[in-house]
């Protein structure tokens, strides 16, 4: 077996994974007045829809969901449903990023897993609001672009990483608050263990294809957990092995 050939292989898919991030990462229009208009009205809705946090709300008014969907979506980008982001995956529904970020309890100085990256909006408001994130996610064109995106944004405080997010983050574990934006079958024991005592982990949970329980698991102080269901919900799937 030569390795010289497949370190060089190896190197150019980084390298056109890169190029293909920064190409699907193009500048997003610059903000306008219909823009800011269109998602502070968003955002009141959300509000009237029983979201109170106002770290929460102060974060959504001020990230740019249009700066994290395609071209072709940037006309829909400030209506309360998910969108296409490419790879079968989607940008949830605003009021689910407001409803999972209010439930987790998100503040300041915050350690915070997302499992499940897409195109870096949840990780974008939960830095906003001052949080330390570590995201995960499986799909390399979508780290890659991820990545990008919040660098160009000035989100700084966004760890992305390609990985399988069934085993978490050890490396940088305890983690305050883990957020799922993608649906296993059931809890991944790895993510309970990096759980802090007196975190939170909100994550849907249920088969593909079928209505899921967004769940919130609390972890006291002797490391005992407790569930509940909040709400039912339609993620996509979450899935094992890169790609």
């Amino acid at each position: 077996m030569r390795s010289a050939p497949l370190g060089s292989a190896l190197a150019a898919s980084v390298l056109a994974g890169l190029l293909a991030a920064a190409a699907s990462c193009a500048p997003p229009p610059a903000e306008s007045d219909t823009f800011r208009a269109r998602r502070h009205a968003l955002v009141d809705a959300i509000a009237a829809s029983g979201i109170r946090d106002s770290a929460t709300l102060a974060a959504m008014r001020a990230v740019p969901r249009h700066a994290f969907v395609r071209r072709r979506d940037w006309p829909y980008a400030y209506e309360d449903r998910p969108l296409p982001i490419g790879e079968g995956q989607t940008i949830s529904q605003p009021f689910v990023v407001a409803f999972m970020t209010e439930a987790v309890r998100a503040r300041p100085a915050m350690k915070v897993l997302e499992v499940g990256t897409g195109s870096g909006y949840q990780a974008a408001v939960l830095a906003e609001i001052g949080c330390r994130v570590y995201t995960i996610e499986i799909i390399r064109s979508l780290a890659d672009s991820a990545r990008v995106r919040l660098e160009r944004l000035g989100y700084r405080g966004v760890d992305v990483r390609h990985g399988d997010g069934y085993q978490g983050w050890p490396q940088v574990a305890p983690f305050d608050a883990i957020m799922l934006t993608a649906a296993p079958d059931s809890l991944p024991a790895a993510l309970v263990e990096q759980l802090a005592p007196g975190g939170r982990i909100v994550a849907p949970i249920g088969a593909e294809g079928e209505v899921q329980s967004l769940v919130l698991v609390e972890k006291d102080a002797a490391g005992r957990t407790s569930t509940r269901h909040l709400l039912p919900v339609r993620f996509v799937p979450m899935r094992k092995g890169l790609r």
